[in-house]
């Protein structure tokens, strides 16, 4: 069984749906019992980082989620799921993340780009991911495969081995990360059709 984690941050409902979609028994979770009899877990969230990462904590969360990780259940993140893992965001402030991750969220800044003022924050819509074929999660996906993102901050883990795919808006920035039994993506699998749906097939297949 898929634990999907409900804490309040974003619509569920295209992840559930999504996931349903692909076969994958889920179920959506709120208390700490519930991750720990999970086999696997999804980490989904749109929204304000410190108001995530507080949840998280008021909720009793955070100890199961690193336990599970720790346990070497599956573990899939997905865009605020992706930022919540690592040391540090600079969303709005500076707030301590899970550190599962050693690295930073930081915010698009074009102001030194030569095509500044054609990039625009949010990065929001279809783009294209440069895949690592190693990674399960994208078996059977082509390189340079759209996916939908929506999102002004992104994440730059201090270790560039676990980067997964990396996608150009300004320059190349990590879209995702796999480092063992962990998985997380900036972009929305749930919301980019058939290669999404087979990303999200492949790992309840894991």
């Amino acid at each position: 069984m898929i634990a999907l984690i409900d804490y309040g941050m974003g619509n569920l409902h295209s992840v559930l749906k999504a996931l349903e979609k692909v076969g994958a028994q889920v179920k959506l979770v709120t208390r700490p019992d519930q991750i720990e009899a999970a086999d696997k877990i999804v980490l989904p969230g749109v929204g304000a980082f410190k108001d995530a990462i507080n949840t998280l904590h008021e909720k009793e969360l955070v100890a199961p989620i690193k336990k599970a990780i720790s346990d070497g259940k599956w573990f899939l993140g997905i865009c605020l799921g992706l930022q919540l893992l690592f040391d540090v965001s600079y969303e709005d402030g500076e707030f301590e993340g899970l550190g599962i991750i050693p690295g930073k969220v930081k915010r698009f800044d074009f102001t030194d780009h030569q095509a500044g003022n054609k990039l625009k924050i949010p990065h929001m819509g279809w783009n294209s991911l440069k895949i690592n074929p190693d990674v399960p999660l994208y078996h059977g996906i082509e390189d340079g495969a759209f996916v939908y993102f929506v999102h002004s901050y992104y994440v730059e883990p201090a270790d560039d081995s676990i980067i997964a795919t990396t996608t150009d808006h300004g320059g190349a920035f990590a879209s995702s990360i796999h480092r063992d039994n962990l998985i997380a993506t900036q972009f929305h699998p749930e919301k980019s059709q058939k290669v999404g749906l087979k990303m999200l097939k492949n790992f309840s297949e894991l």
